[in-house]
């Protein structure tokens, strides 16, 4: 049971609890019927001869018309099936059906072996939902320098409301403890944290910085106000010098009591995303190897600190440098079972298996010979990286558009792929033949895992809330990465065939109005012939004084 997917048993599902709806139907009117004729005081044969000449009177105007109203309401739900597909990733004939339907007409199984696999079926609801959390970009840009400029250029917004959102508790999160109210520069900077207003916050920093020479201002400042990286850099460097005397002022009274040590921890956090942003800077404005430096320096001196991921910085930062040794040897440490994966982690150790057998792997003899040892294990690394997160071949392969990364990414889904490909795409073409082999193998990853929703090869089975967080994250104007790719529903297919029947039947009657009659009436005959014998059986067979008392009832 665990081979078959699980969208084709909820569609079977559905389909059955359809057709047994639709038996239902038909047996309430045919006891309507039942009831019609014993209401009235006549033979069975004379409500059947009543029912063929009324159909024998019927004109080709009203096959016509029954034929184009019967088209035009297929093509109505049609419509709204494949508007409500498109808006919510499933039908709705088959989720009222599934839903409502199934629970009246089959019940619930409450049996030990349903109660058991409903508990396993909670354990993977729950680990999808951790793999669903949302995480800070560890490259993520800066908005004057970077997102600001993008807008003032094409005039599209490329960060949502909702990513900014989480940009706002982040901030508030690291950068504003308790006791902030006992300094006006910090009291002024709590509440522009909670601004939505850009200038707004710009204003209150610098209104901050009028009172005192505070860090977080100057953060602020250069996330927003700075229109080029070197002004960011500036402004930094200005947040460095103020952050470092607040750190050990906070560090020295740390033990003195709890608000001590939540000002320590804050005064902390200050100080990692001080120099981490300004490794960035030296990053971007060219100078790699004092960006390395400094990431290595950072990583030291706070090594509990994983949450912002400065090891992602440092790989990117040393695939630039083509230091492939170092890059193995960060990922000899970060690439362990014990410790969360990421899109960076597994294609950047596909991308180092991959390099030392890409420049002379060719398909054709690959084929021919078959894999050799190295070629096997790159393989492997790039059906490994494929299946933690799908959407990035496209992406390194250039069959999608990039756009500017958001400021958030959701693990396995596509706003990571875009982040991972927006910075690494280079490494991977400077590598030659690289891009050659994953374009080669990736595919094969989907064969290995055909249901990947319900059982996963060397990861969990993937999250099925990656696309409802992505499109939250991703601007409107980029269509969002889908897996797995989403099959039309069998109620989309069933409506558009019996709205293109009907409309056919619709204009051949209006071509043919006579020869379609014909064929009409010869249908219905025969279609009603089975009913006709039945009922001439039932009435030679049963005597004629029970039926007259059961038309007296």
């Amino acid at each position: 049971m665990a081979e078959v997917g699980a969208g084709f048993l909820e569609q079977l599902k559905s389909c059955i609890v359809w057709s047994w709806t639709s038996l239902w139907t038909l047996w309430f009117f045919a006891v309507l019927f039942l009831v019609y004729i014993l209401k009235v005081p006549l033979k069975i044969s004379d409500h059947l001869t009543a029912v063929s000449m009324f159909l024998n009177t019927l004109t080709p105007k009203f096959y016509v018309a029954l034929t184009g109203t019967s088209s035009l309401i297929s093509g109505l739900i049609l419509m709204f099936e494949w508007w409500y597909f498109r808006k919510y990733g499933t039908s709705f004939i088959e989720q009222v059906s599934v839903s409502h339907l199934r629970p009246l007409l089959g019940g619930v199984d409450n049996s030990p072996s349903n109660s058991n696999t409903s508990n396993g079926d909670s354990d993977s609801n729950r680990q999808s939902v951790s793999e669903c959390k949302v995480w800070r970009n560890p490259l993520n840009l800066f908005r004057g320098a970077e997102y600001n400029r993008y807008t003032w250029v094409t005039g599209r917004e490329p960060l949502t409301y909702y990513d900014m959102n989480l940009s706002a508790q982040d901030h508030q999160t690291f950068f504003t403890c308790d006791t902030d109210h006992l300094r006006p520069a910090d009291a002024i900077m709590q509440k522009a944290w909670r601004e939505r207003n850009p200038q707004a916050r710009i204003s209150a920093a610098h209104e901050a910085l009028e009172l005192n020479e505070c860090a977080t201002a100057y953060i602020l400042l250069a996330e927003e106000e700075a229109t080029t990286i070197v002004e960011a850099e500036k402004l930094f460097k200005q947040a460095l010098k103020a952050g470092e005397g607040c750190y050990r002022r906070s560090q020295q009274l740390q033990h003195h009591g709890t608000q001590y040590e939540a000002q320590h921890r804050r005064d902390t956090n200050v100080l990692v995303y001080i120099k981490r942003r300004l490794a960035m800077c030296a990053r971007k404005l060219g100078r790699t190897r004092e960006a390395v430096k400094m990431m290595r320096d950072l990583m030291k001196e706070f090594p509990l600190l994983s949450m912002f991921n400065i090891h992602e910085n440092l790989l990117e930062a040393l695939l630039e440098l083509q230091a492939y040794a170092d890059v193995q040897a960060v990922l000899a440490k970060y690439d362990d079972i014990s410790l969360p994966k990421s899109a960076t982690i597994c294609y950047t150790a596909a991308l180092l298996k991959a390099r030392a057998v890409s420049d002379k792997f060719s398909p054709e003899a690959a084929s021919r010979r078959g894999l050799s040892t190295a070629e096997m294990n790159a393989v492997e690394a790039i059906h490994r990286a494929v299946e933690f997160n799908p959407h990035v071949p496209k992406y390194l392969l250039e069959m999608k558009s990039l756009i500017l990364p958001p400021e958030h990414i959701l693990k396995r889904g596509d706003s990571e792929a875009i982040a991972y490909a927006f910075f690494h795409l280079q490494h991977w073409k400077r590598v030659e033949g690289a891009l050659n082999l994953l374009h080669c193998t990736w595919e094969g990853t989907f064969r290995m895992i055909p249901y990947p929703l319900e059982k996963g090869h060397l990861f969990y089975p993937y999250p099925i809330c990656t696309e409802t967080a992505d499109r939250e994250l991703l601007p409107s104007f980029h269509e969002v990465s889908v897996y797995p790719k989403k099959e039309l529903p069998f109620f989309i297919l069933f409506t558009a065939g019996l709205c293109s029947f009907t409309a056919m039947l619709a204009l051949l009657t209006h071509q043919f109005p006579e020869l379609m009659g014909v064929f009409a009436k010869a249908f219905l005959s025969t279609l009603f012939a089975p009913l006709n014998f039945v009922m001439e059986k039932v009435e030679s067979i049963l005597p004629s004084s029970l039926w007259h008392q059961l038309t007296r009832i």
